[in-house]
């Protein structure tokens, strides 16, 4: 069913879909009325919206049906797609006057408005770009509407030369409508038809997850082989045309990156991973020597600490980032681990990071998780 403005769409919700009520719901999809209103009236400035609060409550559904309603040129991405493009068309553009000035004139030719899902921050790389990007995007008229878990002045809040990202900060709270979705209830945990895709490995039984498997691919020619994945190999048990199986370390505590995961979700309708550790471990204290560098700029002189990570965290950050374009493209997910779910990661420097991970792999367990294509990149003209 198409509806003309995201009010509409939430009323209907309401009213015939089954949506509990929710005053901050509410709050957001009036703000983004709001925005929608200005947007078709031709007014100028126009102030964007930044959703923020706990997973699950509906930041995401919101901003879609405001995408959905659009009749202006917009883009629809998840926030990390957003940044592997931005490093990859600033490369393109070394040598031309200011290349971020540029770039953002470029999309402004292209696009009205852009929608960023889950705008989180860890890496010094973004955060040195970000800082002067937003400003520039909003000076060339560019409107943002965009999903965060972090309240705008909580970005980036424990990275290394912070204050180079406060202008991004800033450039937010000036240019967009700040509206806190924070609900009590985590609407993806509302009860459902089970659709079971996560199992406890049993030592002394069959593994679950090769039947699961041969379900996935029946009539389908397998093989073991590697796959190529980019200019990376992956080891794999199994695969097929459309479905992959492969252990938990062979994915993610392997250099496989962000991009790498959008690839394989691209290739594959459906993604099976055996032998899940406990991915929680003790914080171990870590320093960054004098001189050295850090993601895309050189560090200031200096011994400072760096964050506690635990001997899992990098395979962790991995599996976070597949979780999410897992979910964000309607791959589903199969795995089968050494531990109940809600015991996978509960101690550990990436333990608020890992809260939307958790939600996100409740909710792949329901029926109302249906698998479907999903561009990398969505494009209303």
């Amino acid at each position: 069913m198409t509806f003309d403005s995201p009010l509409s769409a939430y009323q209907h919700a309401l009213t015939d879909q089954g949506f509990v009520p929710d005053a901050a719901q509410e709050r957001a999809v009036l703000a983004l009325q709001q925005c929608f209103d200005a947007l078709h009236q031709g007014h100028s400035p126009i102030t964007g919206v930044y959703l923020w609060g706990p997973v699950g409550r509906g930041k995401t559904w919101l901003m879609d049906q405001f995408y959905q309603t659009l009749r202006v040129p917009a883009r629809r991405q998840h926030f990390h797609h957003f940044m592997g493009w931005v490093h990859q068309r600033s490369f393109q553009l070394t040598g031309t006057c200011d290349p971020l000035r540029a770039l953002a004139r470029e999309l402004s030719a292209e696009v009205r408005v852009l929608c960023f899902d889950e705008l989180f921050v860890n890496d010094i790389g973004d955060a040195l770009i970000l800082g002067r990007l937003f400003q520039v995007m909003f000076d060339e008229g560019v409107v943002l509407v965009c999903t965060s878990n972090q309240p705008p002045q909580q970005l980036y809040a424990d990275g290394f030369n912070r204050d180079r990202f406060t202008p991004a900060i800033a450039a937010i709270q000036t240019h967009m409508q700040v509206v806190a979705v924070d609900g009590d209830e985590d609407h993806r945990l509302h009860p459902g038809a089970v659709q079971q895709r996560y199992w406890l490995r049993n030592a002394e039984a069959p593994s679950v997850i090769s039947t699961v498997f041969q379900q996935l691919t029946e009539g389908q020619a397998v093989s073991s082989a590697p796959v190529q994945i980019g200019h990376r190999t992956l080891m794999v048990v199994q695969a097929s045309e459309t479905v992959l199986w492969c252990r938990y370390a062979d994915l993610c505590e392997q250099p496989f990156a962000a991009m790498d995961f959008m690839l394989l979700c691209d290739r594959y309708r459906a993604i099976v991973i055996s032998d899940v550790p406990c991915l929680s471990a003790q914080q171990r204290p870590g320093r960054i020597a004098r001189g050295t560098e850090d993601g895309a700029a050189r560090v200031e002189a200096g011994d400072r600490e760096l964050p506690q990570l635990s001997v899992h965290d990098d395979s962790v950050r991995r599996f976070i980032a597949l979780v999410d374009e897992c979910y964000d493209r309607k791959v589903p997910l199969y795995l089968e681990a050494e531990v109940p779910m809600d015991q996978l990661y509960t101690q550990g420097y990436l333990e608020f990071a890992f809260r939307r991970t958790l939600s996100r792999l409740k909710e792949m367990q329901l029926q109302r998780f249906v698998p479907r294509a999903y561009p990398q990149t969505i494009d209303r003209g």
